[in-house]
């Protein structure tokens, strides 16, 4: 069949249209607040053989997610007789090894599209569920080396039949999370997103024929490697290499260095990350999809944001790692913290090492932390067990052109927050206060975003984990723009006595403690003292920088009280150097 390019456009629209419903089916479907609020969740359609076609192109929908999803999709056709699927059949599995989700908490449900008898496509998601056993609420706990002390792990199995969840099966995952009501809610949720996706692929087929949509299928694929071998040729031929450190694994607080050499061949890029540094006694390892999730989406984003991500956009890239290493562990090492932390890391070194070749490409360093607090217990209210999961946003880097955004989810993940009134309904916490963090950015000509602040209020006796990093090695600025200020998390006492607490740590914190939990900002581009004075006193205005640090740092006297800028104290302090 000959491709008609108007075809192929209506069709593409369609497709994409059909993900974005499945996307929007989850969320409102969802229970939990990590869900239907934050929306840590993505759907993808795929070829019958496991290619990845259709990403939802809404703003719902992780890098992270969709990078692993293919991975996760063709382990459990490889791991699970697929051919005795019938329609309403969805299998479900969060197992990392061999290869798949990051982690236990991200569950991917995996669902065949039937049409006229024959298997024609599969529809899939992954969301994160807020608990999946294991030693601490959240199953993301720091202290543990083994997956086994992660949660439960979940094989490829027949979770849904004919429409119906397995009622054998549930009772065995109910009795290993903490808060059954919200995890089997999500995994109903889960459930009508890949049927909604079937339901609109069957209509279109229908109005299209079997063979016109599985022939524009199979086009979009090699449209996008089409366009990412075009893309990548604007990538300077040439060998670049980068590295960064990891801040310990919660066991011991060792650097582990993260290292990769990328060669640009044209239109194929090589990224070998075999330097890296060995797996680590703690839960920061990861997995190869992760590392793959990274490389698409780094250079998707630098050299063509709106290319159409699937299988075909992925086929330009050798991405090599070391068995052993912090990013191919092997099984049963600990992983469940890589997501949050190592994946951020990894997207650090590309974008330093792709820097020297693309210098008004790359951003300066983001916050390279989702921050993450699991704060969990029994709700004094209820008696019932609950977990609240967020990951905290940070400060954008800078870039050649345009200062970084403030608190904002960076990179691998593209989570909302959690509004205060769903936190304070659904958990015995109170929030005292939560907005942006003055003076966090990195400095420079452009300024790197700044970071957040959160302030908890325990009500009752909780386990906590925080999973964080930046904390002695800040996210970098570029050309000499600033490093931005590190991340920092504390637990005040009823008496007004701080404890601070390291970067990655799962403890217990009695009734009544203050938890304070601050984000990195994002690194500076260029020279401080070259910024515009009137930018300075916009951030002055706006609460983001402060007077003394607009004077000290960027050199800019302001008057007091009017805050408008002082023109001869302030080039007498630019020209005092």
């Amino acid at each position: 069949m000959s491709i008609d390019p108007i075809t192929l456009e209506v069709m593409r629209n369609a497709f994409y249209s059909i993900a974005d419903e499945m996307i929007v089916a989850l969320i409102r479907a969802s229970y939990s607040t990590n869900i239907k609020d934050r929306r840590d969740a993505s759907c993808a359609i795929y070829t019958a053989t496991g290619d990845v076609v259709v990403v939802a192109q809404s703003e719902i929908g992780t890098p992270l997610h969709l990078g692993t999803m293919q991975s996760a999709v063709r382990s459990a056709m490889a791991a699970y007789p697929f051919d005795d699927l019938r329609p309403g059949d969805a299998v479900a599995m969060n197992m990392p090894y061999p290869a798949g989700p990051g982690h236990l908490n991200d569950l991917c449900l995996i669902s065949p599209v039937f049409y006229k008898g024959e298997m024609i496509a599969i529809t899939a998601n992954q969301a994160h569920h807020v608990d999946m056993g294991g030693f601490a609420p959240g199953s993301m706990p720091f202290g543990v080396k083994e997956i086994f002390q992660e949660g439960l792990q979940i094989p490829p199995i027949r979770l849904f039949r004919g429409g119906e969840m397995d009622p054998e099966l549930w009772s065995l995952i109910s009795q290993n999370v903490r808060p059954p009501v919200e995890v089997k809610g999500d995994l109903l949720a889960q459930y009508a997103c890949n049927i909604t996706g079937e339901r609109r692929l069957t209509e279109l087929m229908d109005r299209y024929t079997l063979e016109t949509v599985g022939t524009y299928l199979d086009e979009m694929i090699r449209y996008s490697e089409r366009r990412m071998r075009a893309a990548l040729r604007k990538v300077p031929m040439g060998t670049y290499s980068y590295e960064d450190v990891i801040e310990g694994d919660g066991i011991t607080d060792r650097h582990y260095a993260i290292r990769v050499e990328i060669e640009a061949m044209g239109d194929s890029i090589r990224t070998d990350f075999s330097a890296t540094d060995d797996a680590a006694l703690g839960p920061i390892n990861c997995r190869w999809p992760s590392v793959a999730a990274c490389v698409y989406y780094v250079f998707k984003a630098l050299l063509d944001p709106e290319l159409p991500p699937n299988a075909g956009a992925y086929r330009p890239f050798d991405i090599i790692v070391r068995d052993g290493s912090v990013l191919s562990a092997n099984y049963p090492t600990s992983v469940c913290n890589a997501n949050i932390i190592t994946t951020q890391r990894i997207t650090d070194v590309l974008l330093g090492a792709l820097a020297d070749a693309m210098p008004e490409r790359v951003q300066a360093a983001c916050s390279g932390t989702m921050n993450l607090l699991n704060i969990g217990g029994t709700d004094p209210r209820s008696g019932a067990l609950y977990n609240y999961i967020e990951t905290y946003a940070g400060g954008q880097g800078a870039m050649h052109d345009l200062d970084g955004m403030d608190a904002i989810q960076n990179h691998m993940t593209n989570t909302r927050n959690a509004p205060v009134e769903a936190i304070e309904s659904a958990y015995p916490l109170l929030v005292e206060r939560y907005g942006l963090l003055p003076d966090s950015e990195g400095a420079g000509e452009h300024r790197g975003g700044v970071g957040l602040t959160r302030v908890l209020r325990t009500r009752g006796d909780v386990q906590l984990t925080l999973s964080s990093d930046r904390g002695g090695v800040p996210p970098w600025g570029l050309l000499g723009g600033a490093d931005a200020q590190p991340s920092k998390c504390e637990v005040i006492k009823p008496d007004g006595a701080v404890e601070r607490l390291p970067s990655k740590v799962t403890t217990s914190v009695p009734a009544d403690r203050v938890i304070v939990t601050e984000t990195p900002g994002g690194g500076g581009w260029g020279d401080a003292e070259r910024r515009d004075p009137e930018a300075v006193r916009r951030d002055v205005v706006a609460g983001l920088v402060s007077v003394e640090r607009a004077r000290s740092v960027y050199k800019v006297a302001l008057e007091p009280g009017t805050l408008e800028i002082d023109r001869d104290a302030t080039e007498e302090l630019r020209g005092s150097d």
